[in-house]
């Protein structure tokens, strides 16, 4: 039987050149409308090229689904009940319910195009079954290809640890039980297909959303610096964790021996490459930049060249060096999934207080409730970048009107009780973005907090139904950065990782660190990188495989219960607006359990296999707690 390709990027060439067939004696003996077989489609390089496109498909719409990574860590909570995250968040899942699995990292779903990529690489590797003369289209798709794999392969391995190792095309006839390799060995092949792609590519970026040369070295960064941390250096993550330790194979989870230092400068040396070969959005400053200007900064990063709004740099898409784009407003709805209730929006996945109190002064001072100052004023002189981040009580926002009314000409977000005089009486008002809310209160936040990162701002999209083209970027310059400022610190080269922290310090707007110990700027590093990398997929990989996820993934989500009361003298009716002169607020941080209740438990450092995917591959040792 030939093999048979389907490619929804190709319907159209098969429909017409079924139609043109017309009524022949041999009408019975077609190809199916919807289906291509293997040949014609490895001889044309625009079928070849067609064939490797859909491999994309296999990225999704990158972090901007529903339900977002962020909930399975401590940055935001999942609104919804009944979708699985909750179970993962309680440590109460197993290979029977596995709780929130995601199509981007899902184990079958990683495997179908990891098969996809391995076609690619048979046919048009030297040898291949092929017809394209043209030896720079197949580089570029094979570049691709490979560049595909060791990205879906790096997904596996950063759920799972190692995985079987599939490099070819299996047929139906042939054996599927085949075993976990080591860790090592994956990482091995992750790192191989890396360099094999940025060979075949360019090192310059090509076209916006495919894979480069640069692309394949930021991967390889990311790869390297994972493999040289706790969770995955065997005795370190022994001496941190019982359940890996009496785990049998631990050598599917992590190195059991070698030259750890040397993981270390194997992941400074890739991440180098990258601060070489590019330069990513002013990160060559020598000091800060107006706190105004640095919002901007991070504002302007996160649109990444897709928004109109005022203010916004189109030039800061230079930090992407990867990232899923959007050309229909079917394809992206991050704002109706995360914007305000009061907006008609869903508010999925929205800000803890945990996250938030993370947040320095601008001075570069800790928050801190017990401090008097901040708690009266809590969203006063914060770092720079959480007024691009988080919409809070009082913040401004978008024109409600377009889809509200005319019930808040303020167009300020909503999420306290406030004191309010309705026909001559007093009321306790409850905000129009709150569970309260005659306005959808089932979609209202449980947090007291929205998300404002990667919600364009312009108020000429404040419609939720309207387009909105901010791209996902799978990898950004920063993220190499601070995998370079990470491996430096472990290297103890503590002067150059300060030089590079500093800069992306200045850039928000915040003020210099100055020279501290290794453990000290190891903690600086994180705090800076939880900030600067949030909602960007980082912080569940990083807590777990810093192994500090007992410690901040297993605490009890906050939220902040905000309450406006009348001065004395003072009195307003509706609509209300936030108003300081009128209203003395309070701000209590409060533990939040009615959706879901955290508990952290050491086995969800991996997650498990199904039990299904065990039983047909009765060579797939499972994960160590389930």
């Amino acid at each position: 039987m030939k093999p048979i390709i389907k490619n929804t990027a190709i319907i159209i060439f098969i429909f017409s050149v079924t139609l043109s067939a017309g009524c022949k004696k041999d009408f019975l003996s077609v190809n199916p409308p919807d289906q291509i077989s293997a040949e014609l489609v490895w001889n044309d390089a625009a079928l070849a090229q067609a064939f490797v496109t859909e491999l994309y498909n296999g990225l999704g719409v990158g972090g901007f689904s529903e339900q977002m990574l962020s909930s399975v860590s401590d940055e935001s909570m999942f609104t919804h009940p009944n979708r699985g995250i909750d179970l993962v968040n309680a440590s109460i899942i197993n290979p029977t319910t596995l709780g929130w699995v995601d199509g981007t990292w899902g184990y079958n779903d990683m495997y179908n195009r990891i098969r996809a990529c391995n076609i690619t690489i048979e046919r048009l590797s030297e040898g291949g079954d092929n017809g394209i003369a043209d030896q720079n289209v197949k580089n570029q798709l094979l570049g691709e290809a490979h560049f595909l794999r060791a990205y879906f392969y790096h997904q596996l391995v950063r759920f799972y640890g190692s995985v079987p190792l599939i490099q070819k095309s299996y047929a139906l006839n042939d054996d599927f039980a085949i075993k976990r390799a080591t860790f090592e060995e994956c990482v091995n092949l992750i790192i191989a297909d890396c360099d094999q792609a940025k060979t075949l590519l360019a090192i310059a970026p090509s076209q916006k959303g495919r894979s480069s040369g640069l692309a394949a070295n930021a991967l390889k960064s990311r790869v390297l610096l994972y493999a040289a941390s706790d969770l995955h250096d065997i005795p370190t993550a022994k001496a941190k964790s019982t359940v890996i330790s009496g785990f049998a194979n631990p050598e599917f989870l992590g190195y059991l021996t070698g030259d750890r230092t040397a993981r270390w400068k194997a992941a400074q040396e890739a991440a180098k490459v990258v601060l070489d070969a590019a330069t990513g959005y002013k990160m060559n400053l020598t000091s800060p930049v107006p706190a105004s200007e640095g919002r901007m900064n991070y504002k302007s990063i996160a649109m990444g060249g897709g928004s109109k709004a005022p203010g916004i740099d189109a030039s800061a898409a230079s930090e992407l060096i990867l990232a899923r784009y959007f050309i229909d407003r079917n394809d992206m709805r991050f704002g109706r999934f995360n914007g305000p209730n009061g907006y008609h929006n869903w508010a999925g996945n929205t800000p803890i207080g945990l996250l938030v109190d993370d947040y320095e002064m601008i001075d570069g001072t800790k928050f801190s409730w017990n401090n008097p100052a901040h708690k009266a004023a809590p969203y006063q002189n914060r770092d720079p970048r959480f007024y691009a981040t988080i919409l809070y009580d009082g913040a401004d926002w978008k024109p409600r009107n377009i889809v509200s009314g005319n019930v808040d000409p303020a167009n300020q977000i909503q999420t306290g009780e406030y004191d309010l005089i309705e026909d001559g009486k007093l009321i306790s008002f409850k905000g129009l973005d709150t569970r309260g809310s005659s306005i959808e209160n089932w979609n209202g936040s449980w947090t007291g907090y929205y998300m404002h990162k990667f919600i364009d701002s312009d108020p000429n999209i404040a419609d939720a139904n309207q387009p909105q083209f901010v791209p996902w970027p799978f990898l950004r310059y920063t993220e190499a950065v601070f995998n370079y400022i990470e491996a430096s610190i472990e290297l103890n080269e503590l002067d150059q990782a300060l030089l590079w922290l500093n800069r992306i310090r200045f850039r928000a707007g915040m003020p210099a660190l100055a020279a501290m110990s290794q453990v000290e700027l190891r903690n600086a590093y994180r705090q800076e990188r939880r900030i600067e990398m949030v909602y960007e997929e980082q912080r569940y990989h990083d807590a777990r495989r810093w192994m500090i996820a007992p410690e901040v993934l297993g605490r009890k989500t906050t939220y902040i219960k905000v309450t406006g009361k009348f001065k004395p003298g003072q009195s307003k009716s509706a609509p209300y607006r936030y108003d300081p002169t009128v209203y003395n607020y309070t701000y209590t941080p409060t533990v939040e359990t009615a959706q879901e209740n955290r508990k952290w438990e050491d086995k969800i450092y991996f997650r498990p296999f199904s039990r299904d995917e065990v039983n047909r591959n009765k060579d797939l040792t499972q994960n160590p707690g389930y």
